[in-house]
């Protein structure tokens, strides 16, 4: 990593949806960015898509010309400051991936995987310089969702944590540090948890799936914002939250495995967006209301 105050050299390995908005984000923060792809069509494409979002919200067009596309791996990663994957969800995929990084980048380069879910430990293990290897998990989109986890394993230097955690907020993003390498880190361990008891609502007939969303958007989900979870016990005071809790909690659903409704939905070809029927039935104008609403939400609150 850059260490005399100027911008690092960043390579990023992917270049679809993930990949794209990351490689976007740095450049706007003025780093020089090399982007990579198997998928040629991606490369193609890739400047384009960042030229679009650039000019959708309003930030300054010419940040593109920071990325430069590259078909060739070595050539991306070579002379990197910071490396960071964003290629599908596939283990065995990302270990042979950071097995070819190690063969191609300087000693002192460190190298990060985006994933959402896989345990980092599982990724970086049979690297030879664990030390310099973490995740940054990235939230879609990229270019409008603040947050970047940052995992450490029991291998990654406290320096490299500490590099990389000024690096991304250097670059406008909330880092939080995952100082436990465990599946879902933190922000997807809180959003299923919270999806285990919503599914386990509808599949006890305590309400439908659009009552569920409709009491979310309607009650706390206006104020986690401005107002997290634990803020919030601590607002309302830890002796009513232990009340609550010792009522509450017995009721809620606990078991350890997905839900048999939900299985069921997948079985039955239910799957979502994708087959237009999930929790419920959606149409073609419907998806496109819902993303819209979603991005233009996203939109209006990035800078907040």
């Amino acid at each position: 990593m850059a260490k005399d105050g100027t911008k690092a050299r960043i390579a990023v390995v992917g270049a679809g949806l993930m990949g794209h908005g990351i490689a976007q984000v740095f450049a706007l923060a003025g780093h020089e960015v090399k982007i990579t792809d198997t998928v040629v069509s991606n490369l193609d494409t890739v400047a384009s898509r960042i030229s679009a979002n650039l000019s959708d919200l309003g930030d300054d067009e010419r940040a593109v010309d920071r990325v430069q596309p590259c078909v060739d791996l070595t050539e991306a990663v070579r002379d990197a400051d910071f490396v960071v994957e964003a290629v599908s969800e596939d283990l065995d995929v990302k270990k042979k991936l950071f097995a070819e990084f190690e063969r191609r980048v300087r000693r002192d380069t460190i190298l990060a995987s985006n994933t959402s879910v896989i345990p980092i430990t599982a990724i970086m293990e049979e690297l030879s310089r664990r030390e310099r290897a973490l995740g940054t998990h990235w939230w879609n989109p990229p270019f409008l969702v603040p947050l970047v986890e940052v995992i450490g394993t029991q291998w990654t230097s406290p320096q490299v944590v500490a590099s990389t955690m000024a690096l991304h907020e250097a670059a406008g993003k909330k880092p939080a540090h995952v100082k436990k390498d465990v599946p879902g880190f933190i922000g997807n361990r809180l959003q299923h948890a919270l999806w285990r008891e919503a599914i386990s609502l509808v599949e006890s007939g305590i309400c439908d799936a659009e009552t569920v969303d409709a009491v979310i958007k309607a009650s706390f989900g206006r104020r986690l914002a401005a107002l997290g979870p634990l803020e919030n016990a601590d607002l309302v005071g830890t002796d009513l939250t232990l009340a609550i809790h010792n009522t509450v909690l017995p009721a809620i659903e606990s078991r350890p495995e997905p839900s048999p409704y939900l299985q069921g939905l997948v079985a039955q070809g239910k799957l979502g967006f994708k087959s237009g029927e999930g929790f419920r039935k959606w149409s073609a104008e419907e998806q496109a209301a819902l993303r819209a609403r979603v991005f233009q939400h996203l939109k209006a609150t990035r800078d907040r």
